[in-house]
């Protein structure tokens, strides 16, 4: 009885902080909240509060306003449907996978492709993008920049430059303060009538101008947060990772005479690649779970347009609709899982198979 008395604590926990509170979310996404005299009663309705999400009145809520693709639009879904197609031929054309990976793959070329459909048709003139583009931009156009900064700041502090060890220090700083902190900081700066660069908008004549007024500058200022604060979590690992890596390839290089460019495309990115294949990954299952800076910052506006998923299910939730917070939490859930799916079938693979 030993072994079971030591564990049976520890899953008593995972039960009760997460297993039956799964259970009953994913119950309560099928049933409305109802008051009645003396309490309230919960009505099993099936699957409407995902048709009202999917179809119905919350759909250009979640979804957006769908409009005809320009033609820019038109190009960039054919240039990435083309690069889907030609990908998934490649892995058949090779014939060492299983039926099991083929249908992951086909499965993630799917998801990629309608995904982008979505956004060609909501981002276009005449669309308006929902809480899911919202938070799909916020996720990917935030890792884009998040790593390209965080490599680029590992790489300079392993250069030998005077004061990295300072500059290292410094740029762990946003990581110390609360995600709150971050919005309301953000919201002094995108201020132009009061903060500490109200004089340097004077005379730029953008006095008394806030830019979270407008759906670009809102959604602009909520990635820039994120951006600043996941920087250093990206720039700390990448870190580890250069100065992991084998110093006996890098002077051979540069004995044959590689300049440092080359060195870091041909040697030193390939030896960090499974280490930035798995980061980008756990930072990518964490950005859609962004909810403080869009919530503080521009309180989802102008409008819901810069309103996350995780900000809707909040909201849905502070107004008493447990079943519609609810639905939209697991409509996030099977998000972020199709997310990692088509991540580690297209790109982790990929990336990790050749090294």
């Amino acid at each position: 009885m030993t072994p079971h008395v030591f564990i049976l604590p520890a899953v008593l926990v995972i039960l009760a902080l997460a297993i039956f509170p799964l259970i009953i979310s994913l119950y309560m996404s099928f049933s409305r909240l109802r008051f009645v005299p003396g309490g309230f009663k919960i009505d099993f309705v099936g699957l409407a509060n995902y048709r009202k999400l999917l179809v119905g009145s919350e759909k250009t809520h979640f979804l957006g306003v769908l409009a005809d693709p320009s033609p820019v639009g038109w190009l960039v879904f054919i240039i990435i449907a083309v690069l889907l197609v030609i990908s998934l031929a490649r892995y058949i054309r090779r014939g060492k996978f299983s039926a099991g990976e083929l249908v992951w793959r086909s499965l993630a070329t799917v998801v990629i492709g309608s995904g982008v459909w979505l956004l060609v048709r909501t981002l276009g003139s005449g669309g308006w993008p929902g809480t899911v583009v919202v938070t799909l931009i916020y996720v990917f156009v935030g890792i884009f920049f998040q790593y390209v900064l965080g490599l680029g700041l590992a790489w300079l502090t392993t250069q030998g430059l005077p004061g990295r060890r300072l500059f290292r220090t410094i740029f762990l700083l946003p990581m110390m303060i609360t995600p709150v902190g971050i919005a309301y900081l953000f919201r002094m700066l995108t201020d132009t009538g009061k903060g500490p660069f109200n004089p340097i908008w004077q005379v730029l004549g953008l006095a008394d101008f806030s830019w979270v007024n407008h759906p670009w500058g809102a959604r602009g200022a909520v990635m820039i947060g994120d951006i600043w604060q996941w920087t250093p979590f990206m720039f700390i690992v990448l870190l580890a990772a250069l100065e992991s890596q084998s110093i006996d390839e890098l002077e051979a290089a540069l004995v044959d005479g590689a300049n440092r460019w080359q060195v870091f495309w041909y040697i030193t990115l390939p030896q960090i690649l499974p280490v930035s294949a798995t980061l980008i990954l756990i930072r990518m299952i964490e950005a859609f779970k962004i909810v403080d800076l869009p919530n503080v910052l521009t309180h989802g506006g102008p409008g819901t347009a810069s309103e996350s998923l995780t900000l809707q299910a909040y909201i849905s939730w502070r107004t008493l609709d447990l079943g519609g917070s609810a639905a939209i939490a697991y409509m996030l859930l099977i998000i972020v899982t199709l997310a990692g799916l088509c991540f580690f079938n297209l790109i982790y693979r990929s990336l990790t198979e050749k090294v």
